[in-house]
């Protein structure tokens, strides 16, 4: 059973998790591991090295490094694509297991990926699941990627591309047999589409106290 405070932050691709869980690690003082990163960053090598994404990307999820994480190139569209399909892998998700649970096991964390609830700490005192519609989503991701749309039109036209995008995204998580984005059981829901950065934190800072009221929450 799990003794340290580990926080589970899970939801589809530009929920906005990301940005609550580093809010959240900041207010509680714990560390912070964003495991989309390490997907990614399998994606990432799988393309610089000239292989398919869909082939076996275990021995690439092994030789995973530090320094893999802090690259400057992997939220583009194609490492989208990329992280998708090597998640989907049941040899790369065992890979990655271990480092993940090692990382929150020692003082506590937050992490957020799709599967943290579920399948790396499934029993995690607090478990948060992060929701908005596709087309809030698509207009965040659009911002983060590139924003600059000369015209409406081509703004339009623009967020359309990133919505199919995340929606194929959607039903691809949610379909692979090896961990599949799903809220745990016993997850409490947020709806970001109507509330900011700030008003998620509080409504998130809010359930911890309230799953994991004792002192001291950075040292369990």
């Amino acid at each position: 059973m799990t003794t340290k405070l580990i926080v589970a932050v899970d939801g589809p691709a530009a929920a906005g998790k990301g940005t609550l869980a580093r809010a959240l690690a900041d207010a509680l003082g714990l560390p912070y591991l964003d495991t989309g990163l390490l997907y990614r960053a399998v994606g990432r090598r799988m393309l610089d090295a000239g292989l398919d994404p869909a082939g076996d990307a275990g021995p690439i999820a092994q030789a995973l490094q530090p320094a893999d994480l802090r690259r400057d190139d992997l939220r583009v569209p194609d490492v989208d694509r990329a992280a998708s399909l090597v998640a989907a892998q049941p040899a790369v998700r065992a890979a990655l297991l271990a480092f993940q649970r090692g990382f929150g096991a020692e003082q506590g964390a937050v992490l957020d990926g799709r599967d943290i609830g579920t399948v790396i700490f499934p029993d995690a005192p607090v478990k948060l699941f992060v929701t908005a519609s596709t087309r809030a989503r698509a207009e965040r991701r659009w911002r983060q990627l590139d924003g600059a749309a000369a015209t409406p039109a081509e703004q339009e036209a623009a967020i359309a591309a990133v919505q199919a995008e995340l929606e194929a995204r959607d039903a691809a998580d949610a379909a692979r047999q090896a961990a599949p984005l799903r809220a745990a059981p016993d997850a409490i829901h947020i709806d970001s589409d109507r509330l900011d950065a700030q008003a998620v934190l509080q409504e998130a800072l809010r359930i911890v106290r309230q799953r994991f009221p004792a002192p001291g929450t950075g040292a369990g």
